[in-house]
């Protein structure tokens, strides 16, 4: 075990009965022991929702990365290695810086409660306040409202990507509910940026906008983006852009990327757009529609097939890949092989429900190391009730071994970033 995994274990100790208790209280206490390094940051990009948070921000990263500015990242959760998670102006934090600000922390904690992710975000944002950067863009981890990154009181601006249902346990089952919860981040006299939400969603995040004085800049109403000759066509009440397409692959990154320069145009950052062109073309988000093109599971299959990984879990995630298999299939045929695990609090049937008679097989595995995942019997059996082809598998190496013996199969590996995660890793494929 590293030092970090050490720190880690102890810090999960420190709120035994709920790993996720959502509340302000706790972090808000540390952070002012710590001396409040909370109001100590550079101007701070806050990013809620359900779906396409993680990309949002790469692509917000990347556009002010080609302008030269330094940005600090908050992402959760990581893939293989904790540090994933900070990124301080444009580099992962040491190990030695993080396990540094981890043990500061639980020095200051001094052992009262405190959940994991708010002990964690403490330290990211005592890091944070101590490294010059020219801006933070900042991941919510759950919800938004009491979320343990809510505790910036003056956001440069706010940004909610879609909204659909998930965490239910946490969130509730409402879309309305969900929405309210993730518009938690609107602050008073911040600008705000908003996805397309389903009309119950946008109904609820403009109710809880006009309560703080905020005019949401909407997608669809203040700005659009779409793919147009295989280009990006943006715009906005400034003008039209026409972009290149997004480096980062399937059809719904037209609408992260137009986001992101909505965001970047709406709050008057300094990034033209010749650095937002600049910005499509280097964006790096790895485990979304991402293809494997080499590495130790890719070469379990033969040549001719083709490997996929997206950590989408829930019901609209299922939507977004299917969406991109159609457009592969529409432009190469070949027999579809969904390779899945997910946890057992996530909609695995929701998630199928998109592909229609699309795969070939559905071979289902369970998550290594996490008790709360579906086994790949429950989920193979719950497939099948969906009409489909589905196999458990002792592991994703057998089940790539199985898609091995369809002839040149479109494989794709899916249903969470925890799965995502191990496949990396067991590829041995860079994330940084």
């Amino acid at each position: 075990m590293s030092r970090t995994d050490a720190i880690l274990q102890r810090l999960l100790s420190l709120h035994p009965n709920k790993l996720i208790d959502l509340s302000l209280v706790r972090i808000k206490r540390l952070l002012a022991d710590l001396g409040h390094p909370e109001q100590k940051l550079p101007p701070v990009i806050h990013v809620a929702g359900t779906n396409g948070k993680g990309s949002t921000i790469a692509y917000m990263r990347a556009f002010l990365e080609a302008a030269g500015q330094r940005v600090h990242v908050y992402n959760s959760p990581h893939l293989v290695h904790f540090r994933e998670r900070i990124r301080l102006a444009g580099t992962l934090v040491s190990n030695k810086q993080l396990n540094a600000a981890l043990e500061h922390c639980e020095r200051v904690n001094a052992g009262k409660p405190i959940t994991y992710f708010e002990i964690t975000t403490a330290a990211a944002i005592y890091l944070y306040a101590q490294v010059p950067a020219d801006y933070l863009l900042l991941e919510v981890g759950l919800g938004g409202r009491f979320d343990a990154t809510n505790v910036i009181d003056h956001p440069l601006g706010t940004v909610i990507t879609p909204v659909s249902i998930d965490h239910v346990e946490f969130l509730g089952d409402s879309l309305a509910g969900i929405a309210r919860e993730k518009a938690g981040i609107l602050k008073r006299g911040a600008s705000a940026v908003v996805a397309r939400q389903a009309e119950e969603g946008r109904a609820a995040i403009d109710e809880e906008a006009q309560k703080l004085g905020v005019t949401p800049y909407h997608a669809g109403q203040d700005f659009d983006g779409y793919q147009q000759n295989g280009r990006l066509v943006y715009h906005d009440e400034d003008g039209l852009l026409d972009l290149p397409k997004p480096k980062l692959l399937g059809p719904f990154q037209f609408d992260n990327a137009a986001l992101a320069i909505a965001a970047m145009r709406h709050f008057k950052l300094p990034v033209t757009p010749a650095q937002i062109a600049e910005g499509l073309g280097a964006v790096y988000w790895p485990a979304r529609m991402m293809p494997l093109k080499a590495g130790a599971l890719r070469d379990l299959l033969p040549e001719g097939h083709e490997l996929w990984l997206d950590g989408g879990h829930n019901a609209a995630g299922g939507g977004v890949v299917a969406e991109a298999m159609r457009q592969m299939q529409r432009q190469s045929a070949k027999p579809l092989v969904l390779i899945m695990g997910t946890f057992a609090n996530k909609d695995a049937k929701g998630f199928l429900s998109h592909f229609g008679d699309m795969p070939h097989s559905v071979l289902t595995v369970r998550i290594p190391g996490e008790r709360a995942s579906w086994t790949a019997r429950q989920l193979a059996d719950l497939a099948k009730a969906q009409g489909l082809d589905a196999r458990p598998m002792r592991s994703v190496k057998s089940a790539l071994a199985e898609a091995a013996k369809i002839a040149d199969a479109r494989v794709v590996i899916c249903g969470g970033l925890y799965l995502a995660g191990h496949v990396l890793a067991q590829n041995k494929t860079p994330v940084h």
